[in-house]
């Protein structure tokens, strides 16, 4: 049985209201909070101890049978957590889906820093980070976020931001993986120094690039950096990295939506590390 501290039945409640305002960045970075929506979404929060501060429930619109199940864990792992009950139509507003399942949540906003990363690659010999610097479409991020997950990738980091990471967007297209992957932004200059002191082999995706990228190691530590959607990456990348790789262009397009470059990229140091 599900215990609520509140019934919403009204589009003008402070709450719904509040929710409504951390679609915009603004209201993120006043609030230092974000939305999380959907099943797998949270279910991931859950398992990557993301704190929560309300949850928002209209068990008519659950899509399946183990919602209660989530509340549960999430109820157990944030002792203050408001829970509030919510119509149909007062659900519709607070939701950024078109196909709400009845699940949105408020939480903190991860603040991680160079210890977690540490952390993150501590006993790995052949750590794999991936660097996305200025990526402007937040559902590019996600999916890089989602390919990171499926890749194995130890670390993401988001260098000179575009979009923040905790954009409505960014976790829909990471389906939660912005959870189970640690995420740091930093300066670019930060996150070069970073990895050649630890020993990283820095790898830059640009169509300009001599190599292809399945003729280059990547069974070492590898940092796979890559660039805007319109330019690519920046001068100091293409100085700094040790190594600039691209993929074959058979066609009339001269290269590939950031997202699915990263994706073969990850993919090819999978291939070559199994």
């Amino acid at each position: 049985m599900i215990s609520y501290n509140k019934d919403i039945t009204s589009l003008q409640n402070p709450l719904i209201k509040n929710c409504v305002k951390l679609r915009d960045r603004r209201g993120r970075d006043h609030s230092g909070t974000f939305l999380i929506e959907g099943y797998r979404e949270l279910s991931r929060a859950v398992t990557g101890k993301i704190k929560v501060r309300t949850l928002f429930i209209c068990s008519d619109m659950f899509l399946g049978s183990n919602e209660s199940t989530l509340i549960a864990s999430i109820v157990h792992e944030n002792p203050d957590l408001v829970v509030c009950r919510c119509t149909e139509s007062v659900f519709q507003k607070i939701s950024y889906r078109d196909r709400p399942d009845g699940l949105l949540a408020i939480a903190e906003q991860m603040k991680l820093e160079w210890p977690d990363i540490e952390a993150a690659i501590e006993g790995k010999e052949n750590p794999l980070i991936v660097v996305a610097e200025a990526i402007e479409k937040p559902g590019n991020l996600g999916t890089i976020l989602r390919s990171s997950d499926a890749a194995g990738a130890d670390a993401l980091i988001v260098c000179d931001r575009c979009t923040d990471i905790h954009n409505p967007n960014v976790v829909r297209a990471s389906v939660g993986t912005l959870f189970t992957v640690p995420v740091i932004e930093v300066s670019g200059s930060e996150a070069l120094a970073w990895l050649h002191k630890r020993g990283f082999s820095v790898l830059a995706a640009t169509p300009s690039a001599e190599k292809e990228y399945t003729e280059v190691d990547m069974q070492c530590p590898v940092a796979i950096a890559v660039g805007t959607e319109q330019l690519g990456l920046s001068k100091l990348w293409m100085d700094e990295c040790d190594l600039q790789v691209r993929l074959p262009m058979s066609g009339v397009a001269d290269s590939l939506n950031v997202a699915m470059a990263t994706t073969l990229l990850l993919y090819e140091a999978l291939r070559q590390r199994k």
